[in-house]
């Protein structure tokens, strides 16, 4: 960075960092509400509703008002309700045309993400939500610059672990796609030169895509910052070092950020440190969605902080409120920022300058300070996803149903959870009756083709090899009812066994296969 520029960039972060520091989060919060409401009192949602009177109401009523009228949604919900009747499908091609309906105006782009209850979702990504996470990642950065005031970032382009820059056409010039490739396809011209990889690189398939990325890493010492999901960024890294044959820190001297968002970083800590040593670049967790922008980590924090800032309204559930499949329960009542309690964990419900409202993303939280709104990212309700597999508890209970009924093997119990360090998941089943030798072998064969069946994000991963083939265990039946006495000292009531480890590295399971290898 030229040293006549460097000031002002200082300058100017300082600013911004002091800016956002000082930013009322519960007056913006109201602020948000109410324009939402205003914006979208005219759409086919906002009148069913009566967004036009909701708005006359001081901030306690209206929301009470809005809490009661409004009910809770999933996409599955939306696209009943709203989104499939803007949709048709030809011979010329797929369609969706949204018009004032949730959202005011035409949505002409939409964020592509694989379902879990359908084969694929289509989330409004209006041009206010653009400009949201525009200053999101302005402020993100500004903190981040004001913190390390000697940083050469702008001095070279960040890598983004993206996935396909590809667009699908919906007609009449609406277009579908991966939400960091929309990002970065419709970026401003003015970042476009500090943004790598290129278009061809970013449409590659997976595989010649994460070698294409270790190789440009390697070559092009510009590289200064990379952004990605954790288990992904840490394939990318490993690939390197084989590649290279060195330390990393050799590898890339210049690597002085890694953005990193999705999942959380804690259960790979130790394999990014092993890759590093003692010279590691700065790390910064966010928390995007394709739905909308969550929070960011403030340089110099250990957390992240919600950010309740950038066209969004939020709304909290306790997490004892969800049901098996990890929705809310009918009673299930939500509160707003003001009501939320510090160590609680709480389903989040969005409603966005996108047009989604009281929508259940399925993410969870933790608050561990209500003055500075600090957060823990604690899952997804009821998921097995710590390589971003997002698959959900009732898939992971109709594949040991379909295991169950192929094999003919009576599995009583189970639990699974991640093993991080091989890549793969790991299955303890509690069965009845004795057990071939090669029984483990082919339960494992039986749960992982259910579900790839089932759920697209994990088919395309495993056939990528970014998961390995699932591991399984046996234990006889009694095993894990006994474990879950005398470890957890829970049986029998409402202490139901968790089928998904709900612990970020997989504790509970290990705890479990100890005390069946012991």
């Amino acid at each position: 960075m030229f040293p006549i520029v460097s000031p002002l960039i200082n300058m100017g972060a300082a600013v911004a960092t002091e800016r956002f520091l000082k930013r009322d989060p519960l007056a913006e919060q109201r602020q948000i509400f109410f324009s939402l409401l205003r914006r979208a009192a005219t759409t086919k949602f906002g009148r069913d509703y009566g967004f036009a009177d909701i708005a006359k109401l001081p901030f306690e009523a209206a929301y009470e008002r809005y809490r009661r009228t409004v009910p809770v949604r999933c996409y599955a919900d939306f696209w009943r309700d709203y989104f499939s009747n803007g949709y048709q499908e030809d011979p010329a091609g797929k369609q969706l045309t949204l018009r004032d309906v949730t959202w005011p105006g035409l949505i002409t782009l939409f964020c592509e993400t694989s379902g879990t209850t359908a084969p694929t979702k289509h989330i409004p990504f209006s041009n206010e939500m653009f400009h949201a996470n525009r200053r999101a990642a302005f402020d993100m950065m500004a903190c981040y610059l004001h913190h390390h005031p000697r940083s050469r970032l702008l001095g070279g382009r960040f890598l983004y672990m993206s996935g396909s820059t590809a667009l699908s056409s919906l007609g009449n010039g609406i277009h579908s796609g991966d939400m960091s490739a929309i990002t970065l396809r419709f970026a401003p011209a003015y970042l476009k030169p500090f943004v790598a990889p290129s278009p061809e690189i970013s449409s590659l398939p997976w595989d010649d895509k994460l070698e294409a990325l270790a190789r440009l890493l390697l070559m092009d010492r510009d590289i200064t910052g990379i952004s990605g999901v954790p288990p992904w960024i840490l394939l990318l890294l490993q690939r390197c070092t084989e590649l290279g044959k060195a330390p990393l820190a050799k590898l890339l001297p210049r690597l002085e950020l890694i953005v990193h968002g999705g999942t959380s970083l804690r259960p790979y800590r130790s394999e990014f440190s092993e890759l590093f040593g003692k010279r590691s670049p700065n790390f910064l967790e966010l928390l995007p969605s394709s739905e909308a922008f969550m929070g960011f980590q403030v340089a110099g924090e250990p957390n992240m902080r919600l950010t309740p800032y950038y066209g969004t309204f939020f709304e909290f559930i306790p997490f004892d409120q969800l049901g098996e499949q990890g929705q809310p329960g009918p009673d299930a009542k939500a509160v707003p920022l003001a009501a939320i309690d510090k160590g609680e964990r709480y389903a989040v419900l969005l409603s966005t300058c996108s047009g989604l409202w009281r929508y259940h993303i399925g993410d969870t939280l933790r608050v561990t300070s209500k003055t500075t709104l600090a957060i823990e990212f604690t899952g997804r309700d009821k998921f097995l996803d710590r390589f971003e597999e997002k698959v959900t508890q009732s898939e992971v209970e109709q594949a040991v149903v379909d295991t169950s009924i192929i094999s003919q093997v009576e599995i009583r119990e189970f639990m699974v959870g991640p093993d991080i360090g091989a890549r793969r998941h790991v299955w303890v089943l509690a069965v009845k009756g004795d057990l071939p030798s090669q029984a483990s072998l082919q339960l494992a064969l039986q749960l992982d083709k259910s579900l790839m069946q089932q759920n697209a994000d994990y088919a395309t991963f495993r056939r990528q090899d970014r998961i390995k083939p699932p591991e399984v265990i046996t234990v006889e039946e009694d095993v894990i009812y006994s474990w879950s006495k005398d470890v957890r000292g829970k049986l029998g009531g409402q202490s139901k066994i968790p089928h998904i480890d709900p612990t970020l590295e997989g504790d509970l399971l290990k705890s479990l296969m100890y005390y069946a290898a012991n």
